[in-house]
């Protein structure tokens, strides 16, 4: 018997023993149409099938559809109900009729979008972390808005998906580049160093600065200090690539691709988490409203999803 005290915490006998925070994974990528949604409820779904708790978080403010993966209707609640009526998130959560899987839709239907404050972003995922699950997966809206860069950037597992589609593959670019930007920006503003971001963005055509990667090493090169803190981000910042809707050994190897880009051009790093070949039974389930792995757990996709999700799970990547 244990009982939770106000701090977290759980007392056994005469000790405290401190909860163990739920692991965050956030899907994002840029672009709409990539599949982010039906990987989202699809790892979640594998996670929960293997024992583990799992949360989902439709963190598209304005066109909410993660339930439609898990062949549930529309939740009447939401986040609107967290942010407005401060009921505790564990209220949200709606059953997704897979055992272990809970869901929390995130449409905000009286707030816009890029109305919601970055002190409320921080509260919500400090509230997130605190749910009594193991994992939870947040799926995000397209774009590079801020308020999808920060939740992005507040999680444990950074992760963007990809299409074997050039305008994804840029997308993503520009996506990834914008998230280190803005952590750069943060944790230097944070130590004190906002004027030479400032300067050093501002006058950038004056230093011939013309990508990220001359952007921090112009940084670099400001003071010891920022030198340090860049290299303390840099060496911590990892994203986790996802290619999915393959349909040949050939795009396999994309991810491969990508990863080198995002090192030799952005200075980067980044994992080559997985692949998830093209399967016409996937829109089809979707369409009926009826989950994928539930619906052909021996397919070749599934077999390919839970490599992904190890990978994910151990911080490993696709060996080619």
């Amino acid at each position: 018997m244990y009982e939770v005290n106000r701090d977290g915490c759980e007392r056994v006998g005469d000790m405290l023993k401190k909860k163990k925070e739920a692991q965050i994974w956030a899907v994002g990528g840029g672009k709409g149409g990539i599949g982010k949604s039906f990987i989202v409820s699809t790892l979640g779904i594998h996670l929960a099938q293997q024992g583990h708790k799992v949360i989902l978080v439709d963190a598209d403010l304005g066109a909410a559809n993660l339930h439609t993966f898990l062949g549930v209707g529309k939740p009447h609640i939401s986040l609107t109900d967290f942010f407005e009526k401060k009921l505790p998130l564990s209220k949200l959560i709606v059953p997704s009729g897979i055992e272990n899987l809970g869901l929390l839709i995130g449409a905000v239907h009286s707030l816009a979008a890029d109305s919601i404050k970055y002190a409320q972003k921080t509260k919500l995922l400090r509230h997130i972390k605190k749910l009594d699950t193991d994992y939870v997966l947040i799926d995000l809206g397209a774009g590079a808005h801020f308020n999808t860069i920060d939740t992005f950037l507040l999680a444990d597992r950074m992760i963007v998906v990809i299409v074997p589609e050039i305008t994804a593959i840029e997308n993503m670019y520009y996506f990834v580049k914008n998230v280190f930007f803005r952590q750069l920006m943060k944790t230097l503003t944070a130590n004190g160093h906002k004027e030479i971001f400032q300067d050093t963005w501002l006058n950038r055509a004056t230093y011939k600065i013309t990508n990220l990667r001359q952007f921090v090493d112009h940084l670099t090169h400001s003071s010891e200090g920022v030198q340090a803190i860049v290299a303390r981000e840099l060496d911590r910042f990892c994203v986790q690539i996802i290619l999915n809707q393959v349909r040949n050994n050939q795009e396999i190897m994309i991810g491969t691709s990508v990863k080198s880009v995002c090192l030799k051009y952005f200075g980067l790093n980044a994992r080559y988490a997985g692949f998830l070949e093209y399967d016409d039974f996937i829109p089809r389930c979707i369409n009926k409203r009826q989950p994928y792995l539930q619906a052909y757990p021996e397919s070749r996709c599934a077999k390919e999803l839970g490599a992904l999700a190890e990978n994910l799970i151990h911080g490993k990547q696709v060996e080619i």
